[in-house]
């Protein structure tokens, strides 16, 4: 296990203190006057370095992902809820989340960005179970802040819901959430597999939760966050019967009712039903969906049927838990919300191959092999829309084979054939899968979501509970890319299946030129995507959408040479989209994304490139405490911190090596005839 700079187990990359210092503080790297492609050859050698360095005995990478304090804040109430909260942890939450404080006195949820009222008032919550007294300078400027904005009646239904917990906020006053509808078939609407996969995981247990409305002794008063601690639960006023906010928000008022007529022995099996969902979706590591939120829930669920903490389930599902802590060298604990060893994996082997490291290199064939261990070959919750499909594919994480994730098994796929395995039929074997499995998961429009086909039920986001981002999941441009860039590197850029991804993607262009991003932020990442999937995909750099999307590229760099966007153009607001400081990351996408469409010599490239070499550090990495992926655009964001490593390095190795398609990485004709005749994927 390699251990980080800051203390914790994973990538050696620098810890989030020292991501956010100024840039004007940090050793950089001047590049000589010897000119941009020699400064580039120095930055990518530097930069292959430290990811070489970083890389697991094995065989895998991983970053630390950072997100924002309520994943640390919830950690702490969850323990304080079972009994277990003990000192050393909470202390070092308390640690962690003071340090993130603004100087408003707010919490943010990424960095840079305004303060959030339900990140606030669960990082103020987490203080005072660590002993932090309501009238001290820091917490109360954040309790004032929060009165301010309307008290906890205007937080989310999940930060309301913990609060419920604790006899802080009325159950009745949250949004029902009957256990029955897991019983619900999947033609009907609302069912469970109407959700996105990280949402439903959350509300089959969340089900169970607000059946027993549990409540613990609060261990203080909160009257200080309420703007009328007389009236703490104001009756917020019905909107209009006629609109689709109106009619839900009287049908959650119908099962309230409901609630008090439903017959226990119902409800009882309704509950103990959504209980057996959820412990067949356990995985092997304890965790669910190995994501932090639904461990969360589906502890305290099975806690509240009875489940004590030494039961198997639950003892694993507690140490899953612990293993996303990160522990940092100042003693300050953060929590990941997830973990992505195998995107991570994946993206630096290509990084490192298009880099120019040899394709042998035995760090490379050890991460093909770590990469090949993890292929996931049984079915999922995908297959209940599925059934006939063949399983096949790769998870984000490493634990998670109830939902393979379309994005990661293209990337996959594509970082296996840069590599020259010594058992080249096992490659194949698992790719053949791979691509099977892909093309059965297109959606109905030819394009792609990340776990589900056709997730794109428009009642689900209606829900007055459903007020913590995206729930469903729909078909995304930068996913339908790396497919169709997989497609093409497998012989496929001219079957039917990927000619309908390509029109997708063409009829998905903003006007502006760009694409939208929707696990990366936001147009660049879209735009970076997108671009070297067409031209991979046999589209000439002349065509109009290619164009396009140089022009905006070039009318968004950043005088200093970067490119930058900040989370704020997922509002829709103009003056954001492709705007924000220069972060490696995000330049990098629109270098790939420019060197695919031909620019190699144009003065943005070089400008590009140029900002890349000077801003890299003189031990090989790039500062970047800005975030630029997100798991809900502008809800839920994301510091990759390996991002700002393998994307330079990526768009560095095209730069002064090509684009790996014209250097005979991919589409190699030894296979392009096999990869063409491959037959028509189930269901797609």
């Amino acid at each position: 296990m390699t251990a980080t700079t800051d203390g914790s187990t994973g990538a050696a990359l620098p810890a989030r203190a020292a991501a956010a210092s100024d840039t004007t503080t940090a050793t950089l790297t001047t590049p000589e006057a010897a000119g941009v492609p020699e400064a580039a050859a120095r930055a990518a050698r530097r930069a292959t370095d430290v990811l070489l360095a970083a890389q697991d005995d094995q065989g895998w990478w991983k970053g630390d992902l950072e997100t924002n304090v309520t994943m640390d804040a919830e950690d702490l109430l969850l323990r304080q809820f079972l009994g277990i909260l003990d000192e050393t942890t909470t202390e070092a939450a308390a640690r962690f989340i003071r340090g993130e404080q603004r100087p408003d006195g707010t919490w943010a949820t990424f960095y840079g960005g305004p303060g959030d009222l339900s990140a606030t008032i669960e990082a103020y919550v987490a203080l005072r179970l660590a002993g932090d007294a309501p009238d001290a300078p820091h917490m109360a400027k954040a309790s004032a802040w929060v009165r301010e904005r309307g008290g906890i009646a205007a937080a989310r239904v999940f930060t309301r819901i913990w609060l419920a917990l604790f006899g802080w906020w009325k159950w009745a006053d949250l949004p029902e959430l009957p256990p029955e509808l897991i019983w619900f078939p999947s033609w009907m609407p609302l069912n469970i597999y109407d959700f996105g996969c990280w949402a439903r995981q959350t509300i089959v247990p969340l089900t169970i939760v607000s059946a027993k409305r549990p409540v613990r002794p609060a261990p203080f008063p909160l009257d200080e966050l309420h703007t009328d601690p007389e009236r703490p639960n104001p009756v917020k006023p019905l909107a209009p019967v006629a609109s689709w906010d109106g009619a839900f928000q009287r049908l959650d008022k119908a099962l309230h009712q409901f609630r008090k007529v439903a017959p226990r022995r119902l409800r009882r099996a309704a509950m103990n039903a959504a209980a057996r969902w959820i412990i067949e979706r356990q995985e092997n590591d304890g965790c669910w969906g190995g994501i932090q939120p639904p461990a969360v829930y589906s502890v305290i669920a099975l806690h509240l049927l009875g489940y004590d903490l030494q039961h198997p389930v639950m003892r694993e599902g507690l140490a899953s838990l612990d293993r996303f802590a990160v522990w940092r060298a100042d003693g300050a604990r953060m929590i990941e919300a997830c973990q992505s060893p195998v995107w991570d994996t994946c993206l630096a082997t290509i990084a490192l191959v298009d880099a120019g490291l040899p394709v042998d290199h035995p760090q490379l064939v050890k991460a093909a092999d770590w990469m090949l261990g993890e292929e996931i070959v049984r079915p999922g919750d995908w297959a209940v829309k599925r059934p006939q499909l063949p399983p096949g594919g790769w998870a984000f994480e490493f634990h998670n084979d109830n939902y393979p994730d379309i994005d990661d098994t293209a990337e996959v796929a594509l970082a296996l054939r840069r590599v020259r395995h010594h058992d080249p039929e096992r490659v194949d074997r698992a790719i053949g899968r791979a691509v099977r499995w892909n093309l059965g998961m297109q959606s109905r429009n030819g394009a792609w979501g990340a776990f589900d086909v056709d997730n794109t039920s428009p009642f689900p986001n209606r829900l007055p509970f459903c007020d913590f981002g995206e729930v469903i999941d729909p078909p995304s441009a930068d996913v339908t890319a790396h497919v169709v860039e997989m497609l093409a590197a497998e012989g496929l850029a001219h079957d039917p299946r990927t000619r309908r991804g390509i029109a997708w993607l063409l009829a998905e262009q903003e006007p502006n030129g760009s694409w939208f991003g929707r696990w990366g932020v936001n147009y660049l990442y879209g735009t970076g995507s997108v671009v070297p999937a067409l031209t991979a995909a046999g589209l000439p750099v002349s065509h109009p959408a290619i164009r396009r999307a140089v022009t905006w590229l070039e009318s968004v760099q950043n005088d200093d040479g970067g490119w930058g966007e900040d989370l704020r153009s997922y509002q829709h607001v103009k003056e954001w989209s492709g705007r924000g400081a220069s972060t490696a990351s995000q330049t990098a996408w629109a270098l790939m994304a420019l060197l695919a469409a031909g620019e190699r010599d144009s003065g943005a490239v070089e400008r590009g490139v140029r900002w890349l070499a000077d801003t890299q550090r003189a031990d090989g990495t790039w500062d970047e405490p800005y975030f630029t992926g997100t798991g809900f655009p502008w809800d839920f964001s994301i510091n990759y911190h390996l991002y700002r490593q393998v994307f330079p390095l990526t768009a560095l190795g095209r730069y002064l090596h090509g684009d790996p398609f014209e250097r005979n990485l991919l589409a190699r004709p030894d296979r392009t005839a096999r990869r063409a005749a491959a037959p028509q994927a189930a269901g797609g």
